[in-house]
């Protein structure tokens, strides 16, 4: 009998044994082709012994010592190489231990920003429906899953939120994709004025929407209007780049496909790339000299935030991302990747749309290819997928409630920057029976 609390009570897990490349394998010795990075994270696959000797020469230094007391070497690194390539006016780093408190260091430090500046009276937060920003109380507020917030909305601050930028759903038939983005952007304007110009605090969105709605980029110039409301009203944008950011989506930070820079960012996942817990908050010089001039504190922190060994493998993370062009990689698979989706699933009658950037990709599953009609969520296809994926030795991350958090179903894929071009085909085929099993 097993002690441990699992995600679901009523599944039985293979336990892992081993993992090398792109393939993690169980006690049985079946190989399973990681498909989805597990949550996309595994960027660099598995067993990458440059940042496994990394860690041990930290552990042989010291593994731990509490930012109360001593800043370390690997986290400045760290810190120095994720600035020299960050959006414009981004300056500082707080490393954390994931993306929940990414988030929720984005959230506390906007509002003490405003604090410590004089407008105290901003605290509203803005986000997206079918967004997801983490699962401590105060990012699964400001997430717009109805889904995953329902059971807790007793215990949840008050956020608003307005239309994702969904091209596939939601744009009209008499507009170009411009005037779309254009219009969905514009509803920022509207529920900022609604709550009150100065009450306001932030607004926060990811680049291309992970988890919750599958790969979902925004339509061309959609973010850079964002980035105008939110100037003019004096709104700090954070942007959660959990999932979608550290060269997920082709570029290190995925916000510079849309031209933009934030005033908070959020990353971990492919930080670290599965081998340390660790994701980080970045902020821009002005926010950062608002509390270094005021209080000179930020009223927050963990034990764990700016952890030495963590820090030491996220940096040679970092190093192969960047030195080694893996994020110039990722690009190119994620073109071929793509084709081959198209290629493979563009007529599928259950295949309504493939989109991403990267090697973040998701295939959004209908009933009616024609009428875009999903499928009855009491069928449970992204959970028989899922299934039928892993018994052909792929992982991947579908889900359910795409559209609105109940109906809706998609396959998100993000698999290790490291695969070759045979991988693609791989993955595309092992996918292909498990649809083909399943629908």
């Amino acid at each position: 009998m097993s002690h441990i609390f699992p995600r679901h009570t009523k599944a039985t897990l293979p336990t892992v044994s081993g993992g090398q490349g792109v393939y993690l394998y169980d006690q049985a010795g079946k190989a399973y082709f990681d498909g989805s990075g597990g949550a996309a994270v595994s960027c660099l696959g598995h067993g990458d012994v440059d940042v496994i000797n990394a860690i041990k020469k930290q552990l042989d230094n010291v593994a731990f010592a509490h930012t109360g007391f001593f800043t370390s070497e690997p986290a400045e690194k760290l810190a120095d190489k994720l600035i020299a390539h960050a959006p414009e006016g981004i300056d500082r780093v707080y490393l954390v231990s994931g993306g929940s408190e990414a988030v929720e260091a984005a959230l506390k430090l906007a509002r003490q920003y405003f604090v410590e500046t004089g407008q105290p009276e901003r605290k509203h937060i803005i986000a997206r429906r079918q967004s997801y920003h983490g699962n401590t109380l105060g990012a699964l507020a400001t997430g717009g899953n109805e889904w995953r917030r329902a059971q807790f909305k007793p215990l949840l601050a008050e956020t608003t939120h307005i239309s994702a930028c969904y091209e596939y759903r939601d744009k009209r038939s008499d507009e170009s994709a411009e005037q779309y983005g254009l219009r969905i952007a514009n509803e920022l304007e509207t529920e900022i004025q609604r709550l009150g110009e100065d009450k306001v605090m932030a607004f926060v969105a990811e680049p291309v929407v992970g988890a919750t709605a599958g790969a979902l980029p925004p339509v061309a110039g959609y973010f850079k209007r964002i980035r105008e409301i939110c100037d003019q009203y004096g709104v700090l944008l954070i942007l959660d780049e959990v999932m979608c950011g550290m060269g997920r989506t082709g570029t290190l930070y995925a916000c510079e496909q849309d031209g933009i820079a934030p005033d908070l960012l959020a990353i971990a996942k492919g930080l670290g790339a599965g081998y340390q817990p660790i994701g980080a908050m970045l902020c821009t010089s002005k926010i950062y000299a608002a509390i270094e001039n005021g209080s000179g504190f930020f009223q927050h922190g963990h034990t764990y935030m700016g952890h030495a060994t963590a820090s030491a493998a996220s940096l040679v993370v970092l190093e192969k991302l960047i030195d080694q062009d893996l994020v110039g990689r990722c690009a190119v698979l994620g073109e071929q990747l793509d084709a081959a989706l198209h290629n493979t699933f563009g007529q599928h009658p259950n295949v309504g749309d493939i989109r991403g950037r990267g090697l973040f990709r998701g295939l959004e599953l209908v009933q009616n290819r024609d009428t875009k009609a999903c499928f009855p969520p009491e069928l449970g296809v992204n959970k028989k997928i899922k299934a039928a994926c892993f018994e052909a030795g792929l992982i991947c991350y579908p889900m359910g409630g795409t559209i609105d958090g109940k109906n809706g179903d998609h396959v998100l894929l993000a698999p290790p920057f490291i695969m070759q071009e045979q991988h693609i085909d791989e993955l595309v085929s092992k996918l292909d029976i498990a649809l083909q099993k399943v629908l």
